[in-house]
Formats: structure tokens, sequence, C-alpha cells
């Protein structure tokens, strides 16, 4: 039940939301430990909740009270599916609910069904990224960490995959870090990959379980490609995702895009703030950006701190350093 009351002598907003249904216990977690939840609401909105048993009265700036409104009734709804509410939960909640009371406008995000979890864009950089994908061969994602660009490439790859549209996803990253290179790493060639492609590791097994892609690597349906090994391929019918590609140079950056074959994409990400390379050498994502700005077939999507969906301190911190820079 959902009522809106406006006072024309105030600016102030107020609605009345009452979860009739709710118990008691849920109706604790909701609100969170001495009303934490509607606490982190309120500082994150600017806005006041007060709880009286099952209403919940909100006022403030209407739009931003009618975010409040939708995040707690998605709140609700993953009450209603036993998951747990934690201060991440509700950054994830007022975040998915800022979008799409701000940005969509009326229209559908895309959504990407794996077989382990249901992928949905949240708000227009997210969508746009998800259509560049799958109408073009070529597509960059170009932002700070925590905005979605490797799992929603890896969401694409892997429905790509299923629905036979490629033979197998080929994943790439280069092999610096903060200073690291390989040749200072343990272990064999594939040890030593490894934990550079984490990301895009973890973000295969929520999709596809660990199982399945432990099958798929052994068959060689997905391959980790260690940068420095595609000089001389054409890879043909696959789907290929870069990671990390401001610390690519110049050179190794058109060596890449030159190995895309007939039948075959490739998405490039990476975060132009965080280049590992030393200063005498020039990104190779940035100089691509400046060169192939004006190829109508190659797409680019641009994320800021507003798309960052990790912990609610993340976008902070990615605002700040926009702000001093």
């Amino acid at each position: 039940m959902f009522k809106r009351n406006s006072n024309k002598l105030n600016t102030l907003f107020n609605y009345q939301l009452n979860f009739p249904n709710l118990p008691p216990e849920r109706l604790v977690v909701l609100c969170g430990e001495l009303n934490r939840n509607l606490k982190q609401i309120e500082k994150s909105l600017k806005i006041k909740v007060l709880q009286n048993g099952t209403e919940f009265n909100l006022s403030g700036e209407e739009a931003d009270v009618q975010i409040g409104v939708l995040a707690l009734n998605d709140l609700k709804q993953k009450l209603e599916a036993n998951s747990v509410i934690t201060s991440d939960v509700v950054h994830l909640s007022l975040h998915a609910a800022k979008f799409s009371n701000q940005e969509s406008g009326g229209r559908d995000c895309m959504e990407i069904k794996t077989p382990k979890v249901l992928v949905t864009a949240r708000g227009d950089n997210q969508n746009n990224y998800l259509n560049n994908i799958k109408n073009h061969d070529l597509t960059f994602g170009v932002g700070p960490s925590g905005t979605g660009k490797t799992f929603l490439a890896v969401a694409s790859a892997v429905d790509d995959l299923i629905k036979e549209r490629i033979r197998k996803i080929v994943l790439v990253r280069p092999a610096v870090e903060a200073g690291e290179r390989l040749g200072f790493l343990p272990g064999d060639l594939s040890s030593k990959i490894d934990p550079y492609l984490r990301p895009l590791y973890d973000a295969l097994h929520d999709m596809l379980g660990a199982e399945r892609v432990n099958r798929l690597v052994e068959k060689d349906i997905i391959e980790i490609a260690p940068l420095a090994y595609m000089r001389g391929r054409t890879l043909r019918e696959a789907f290929i995702i870069m990671d990390e590609g401001q610390n690519t140079t110049i050179e190794q950056m058109k060596m890449f895009l030159t190995r895309l074959g007939f039948g075959s994409k490739a998405v490039v990400n990476g975060d132009l703030s965080q280049i590992d390379l030393p200063k005498s050498n020039t990104s190779g994502l940035k100089h691509a950006i400046e060169v192939l700005k004006k190829v109508n077939s190659i797409k680019f999507t641009k994320f800021g701190a507003k798309d960052v969906v990790r912990h609610s301190l993340v976008q902070e911190i990615v605002e700040a350093y926009d702000n001093f820079e």
C-alpha cells in the first residue's frame, strides 16, 4: 500500500508506505539494528524516514523520497526471498532505485539470463554498454572499478556461448600490476596469470558455477591468454575480453585489436585513473580512445562515480579523487 501526501505550503513531500503483511521479525531485519538501514537511507538521500509499526513516513525532496520508496520496496522483496540485509545490500538497492527513478525514463533495462544468475543493467550507462556489446564487434568500457564493466562483459560472453553465437571465450589481461611482472611471480604460466584474471574468473563462477567453468577451461572453450601470447594469432568465432586495458602499451593495444577474426567480438575495459605503466610509457587504452573515436563501428561507454555498485564508500572515494584532480 502506497500513499502520497504533499503540502503546498512546504517544499517537502511526504509519502506513506505500509507493509501490513510483514511479520515483526522481518520488520526488524528490514529496519536494521537500531534502525541502521533506515538511517543509511536517510543519509544517502538526505530525507527523513520515520517508522511506526508497519508504516513508514518518508519526507524530503520529491525525487529523493521516490527513490527511498523504491529502495524500501526492493529491500522488502529481498527479505521475502530470504536475503540477508546488510549495508551493502541497502546501498545496492539505493543504487538501483536511483537509476530506475532518474535515468531509465520508463525504458526497459537490458537483462541477460545466465545459468546461475539474472544480470540486469543498472542505469543508462550499463544499458548502453550492453547494447554496444550486443550490436558491435568492438566495444570499449572506460571508468572506475566497481561500475560493472567486467561483470557485464562476462555475462555477454556467457550468453553468446550458451546461444552458440561463438565457440570460445578468451580472457586477456596485461600482467602489469603495481609494478609487478610475470617473471617475478612463482609457478608456471597458468599460476602466474590466474591472479591477474581473478575478477574474470569470479564473474564466470557466479554465472556458470566453478565446476562447469573448470570443464570449459580443460576443453579450451574458455581460454586464459597472456597478452604477449596473442601476437601472431587470429581469433575466429570468439568473444575476447581484455581487462585492465589501461596497462597496455600503444604497441600491445594495436596488436590486440588486430587479432579479431571473422565471427568474433572484443570488449576492452580499463580505468585511466589506475595506470601502472612506467611514466615514460603512454597507455595503449588512452591512445586507442583518441585514435579510434571517429570510427563509427567502434563504440565507447564512459562510466563515472555514479555508476559504482560496490560498497557505498567506494563511490565517495572515486568522487573525491575526481574532484581533487
